[in-house]
């Protein structure tokens, strides 16, 4: 795609964010569930950023990859790191490989003075319990890795239900109505084709369930019992 370069920072930052996922959890100040993005924005934007302002443009058919995973979003520029800086103190070292590039974005906003930067990538991955970001230098790129700890998150979203719907409802749920609530933790509404997708399950043993967990008070439903658009939701606290 051939574009000035603020223009492919605003395109990378609109199509990267569309594809990230949300999780719920819940917030213990308010009892209230909150919507907590799969990583901080200004960690992966500021390193695709980077990126475009330090990368070896001489090396000529190479690009700047962004590539997803389940549990990793990974960064990937030409070029090694210059001298003075190493993946040991890239936080702490300030240099420029494009000065020009770097001033312009520096000016436009675009670039944080001083390093202050990947700094806050370090302090914003924290602040969502994430992993330390992780940097790696290769034969011929630099290598930024955010995980998200998809795992330890699906169990404070366990963690976070079981609060909901209290202990008592969680002991008498199966296997399945727990994996059901867990997920339903996610969404203000889902559909019983969402959850026999998501389970593996059919539709007539989602249902099953789901009439389960009405007739506990964990769940409500939305719509005619036949409408395949009937929808559920978990009974918030705040609902109750």
């Amino acid at each position: 795609m051939d574009l000035p370069l603020l223009r492919l920072i605003d395109r990378a930052k609109e199509f990267v964010g569309s594809q990230l996922r949300e999780f719920m959890s819940l917030d213990k100040r308010t009892g209230k569930f909150d919507t907590v993005p799969e990583y901080p924005e200004f960690a992966w934007l500021e390193g695709i950023v980077n990126a475009v302002t330090h990368r070896e443009y001489g090396l000529t058919g190479n690009y700047i990859k962004v590539s997803m995973y389940d549990d990793r979003l990974e960064i990937e520029s030409p070029g090694k790191l210059p001298n003075v800086v190493t993946v040991e103190n890239i936080r702490t070292t300030r240099y420029a490989r494009n000065p020009k590039i770097s001033r312009v974005l520096t000016d436009l906003g675009y670039v944080r003075e001083l390093n202050e930067g990947v700094k806050r990538i370090y302090s914003d991955m924290e602040e969502f319990f994430l992993d330390e970001p992780e940097y790696h230098e290769t034969d011929n790129s630099v290598r930024l890795t955010l995980r998200n700890n998809i795992v330890v998150r699906q169990i404070r979203r366990q963690d976070s239900v079981l609060r909901l719907v209290g202990e008592d409802v969680w002991a008498q749920l199966d296997e399945l109505e727990q994996q059901i609530l867990t997920y339903m933790g996610s969404f203000n509404m889902v559909s019983a084709a969402q959850l026999a997708a998501y389970t593996g399950r059919n539709k007539r043993t989602i249902n099953l369930r789901l009439k389960n967990l009405e007739e506990l008070g964990a769940v409500r439903s939305k719509g005619l019992a036949n409408d395949p658009k009937r929808t559920y939701s978990i009974v918030r606290e705040c609902d109750a």
